[in-house]
């Protein structure tokens, strides 16, 4: 419990504030229900992100505390002021050509145009996200070096496609250009621009990486990537970013509510830092070996959703349940082997 106390103590803060805000514009009744809403924005942030906490875990795993922290503390602000109310706004003032104070009273005053103004660039945060997120999924299939495979043979010919120079990035230009044809023509070259720039931003985020392990000689830089890096760090940033777009988009269909919506997801948020503490601390991707396996696989059907999404209405309830659906799968699977494993002795 000690790992979820501070997520819980946010919680309770939240909620009140959930419910003075509901108060000072309609009562109790009101106050009730945005209590009630931030309760279901937070449970769907963190089912649509669980899949994220373990591949934040696998990562963070082999860190050392300094990377640790620095994720946990800056990354959280990030995660939850930056990408569920800050790029919102961002966005809505860049396509609106408002400036930021203007674009947060609109969403405070007419909730329903910022919305609208919003969700009318939800093509482009899906390919941005979807083809990010497809990297990260293709990449980790397409990984020779990996020894431990849940689906047997089939995973492990997979792996050995990895020798083919860049064929992740051919996939994900590929299906980019397949998924242009989902939208009208008006739009297909803001959509193009940003799955382009997911590629780039992915790639640019493995270089800064690549650049800095191959400073070994330099024994300052050599033990601050030992165990992490810059990197690695704008690496995890844009994942977790990449997850929120899902969220902030879905919550609209909730509430148009600002406040709420940011209340909301970041308890989510906030719990899902905790779980990824929790998978670390505890080695329980070290227990269930097929565990992250799961949250990547996961995670490329949460890009092939963000991609269709494009054109077609896709329940967040839908994307979560796959996500949790996958997770527990790899777990049961790992309790399998591991039951295997001991009967073997």
């Amino acid at each position: 419990m000690k790992y979820f106390s501070f997520s819980l103590i946010v919680t309770f803060f939240g909620l009140i504030v959930a419910a003075f805000w509901g108060f000072e514009r309609g009562g109790v009744s009101l106050a009730l229900n945005m209590v009630f809403i931030v309760t279901i924005l937070a449970v769907m942030e963190v089912s649509l992100s669980f899949d994220n906490a373990v591949v934040n875990a696998s990562i963070l795993k082999t860190w050392d505390d300094y990377w640790k922290k620095l994720f946990l503390t800056i990354g959280m602000l990030v995660a939850v002021f930056g990408m569920r109310l800050l790029f919102p706004l961002v966005i809505v003032a860049q396509t609106a050509d408002l400036n930021l104070m203007d674009v947060w009273n609109l969403a405070l005053n007419n909730p329903d145009e910022y919305s609208s103004k919003l969700t009318a660039h939800h093509a482009e945060i899906s390919a941005f996200g979807g083809i990010f997120l497809l990297l990260v999924f293709l990449n980790f299939i397409f990984d020779e070096s990996k020894k431990v495979h849940w689906l047997g043979v089939i995973e492990e010919k997979l792996g050995l496609l990895g020798k083919i120079e860049a064929i992740s990035i051919f996939i994900a230009i590929l299906s980019l250009l397949l998924a242009l044809s989902l939208i009208s023509e008006e739009n297909k070259f803001a959509v193009l621009m940003a799955g382009l720039w997911g590629v780039v931003i992915y790639v640019g985020v493995d270089i800064i990486g690549s650049v800095l392990e191959k400073e070994e000689h330099d024994p300052n830089i050599a033990n601050i990537v030992k165990k992490g890096s810059v990197g690695g760090f704008l690496y995890l940033e844009v994942l977790d970013a990449s997850f929120s777009f899902d969220g902030v988009i879905g919550a609209f269909a909730i509430t148009k509510d600002i406040v709420i919506i940011m209340i909301g997801l970041g308890i989510g948020a906030m719990f899902v830092r905790s779980l990824t503490i929790y998978l670390v601390e505890k080695g329980t991707l070290d227990a269930y070996i097929y565990l992250e396996h799961g949250a990547h696989y996961a995670i490329g059907i949460l890009a092939l959703i963000m991609l269709l999404s494009m054109k077609f209405h896709i329940p967040e309830v839908v994307t979560g349940l796959i996500g949790v659906g996958f997770i527990i799968l790899s777990l049961w699977s790992s309790l399998k082997h591991n039951e295997k494993q001991k009967e073997s002795k």
